[in-house]
């Protein structure tokens, strides 16, 4: 993606240990795992870019969920339900801080906060992925004229652990915890699973456990609790609004 790029339109607690190996970084967001994700190895594109704002908004909206500052009712209409936020005091990530104040200042459904909370989202979460180690930017003039910038790795241990985690929900089976619920039913819902590189396992079985995840069936563990159930919610409407989106810009 280069600087010309059109600009889009419109912490949950870490497993103390991962079984794929290695400590899991406590200070990332889900935001920032799923943009990982979308970032091809190279660093010089994002997957679903067309409907990377609903995305992104999603994910921080999801992880509030997960943390139990927001709750959404169950009207179910046009532009998908109504959030509202729960709770006070400071939340652990200026990020999400800013999300919270953001859907605090208002009542809205979940369609138009995604916008508001996603659009331009994807420069904060690229600066905190270079802060943190992860990527690096390099810049690069082609031609002698045009500027481009690409976001290679920088460090890929923890990605490699974010996918080995992917792969076994998605290929063995494993029941997620919630955040890789979330994580795997927002790349569904991006339409970007098939085209992730270095590729994700892409095939029937796969496919339909990554629908399951996108309509919010987390599994028995995970809809026992209001707060999953709540995060599953927006996940599945972040998906209407991704395809919707999609859609209408096919047209």
């Amino acid at each position: 993606m280069d600087d010309r790029t059109p600009r889009p339109v419109p912490a949950i607690p870490a497993d103390p240990t991962d079984p794929a190996g290695g400590a899991a970084r406590d200070d990332l967001l889900v935001v920032d795992d799923l943009f990982l994700l979308l970032l091809d190895d190279d660093g010089a594109s994002i997957q679903a870019a067309g409907t990377l704002y609903y995305t992104l908004g999603g994910a921080v909206l999801t992880e509030l969920a997960l943390l139990g500052r927001v709750e959404v009712d169950d009207t179910g209409v046009l532009n998908g339900p109504r959030v509202t936020p729960v709770g006070d005091g400071p939340l652990p990530d200026p990020l999400l801080q800013a999300a919270f104040d953001t859907v605090a200042a208002k009542t809205q459904r979940v369609q138009p906060l995604l916008v508001a909370l996603g659009a331009d989202l994807w420069r904060e979460v690229i600066e905190r992925l270079v802060a943190r180690g992860l990527v690096r930017q390099e810049e690069r003039t082609v031609l002698g004229l045009f500027r481009t910038t690409r976001w290679p790795a920088a460090d890929a241990e923890h990605e490699a652990r974010l996918r080995a985690r992917v792969r076994r929900v998605l290929e063995d089976g494993e029941a997620p915890d919630a955040r890789t619920a979330a994580i795997v039913g927002l790349l569904s819902a991006s339409g970007a699973l098939p085209s992730l590189r270095p590729p994700l396992p892409w095939n029937a079985v796969t496919a339909a456990r990554a629908q399951e995840l996108q309509r919010g069936q987390w599994g028995p563990e995970a809809v026992a609790t209001a707060v999953a159930r709540t995060a599953a919610a927006i996940t599945a409407s972040t998906a209407a609004a991704a395809v919707a989106a999609a859609a209408a810009a096919g047209r």
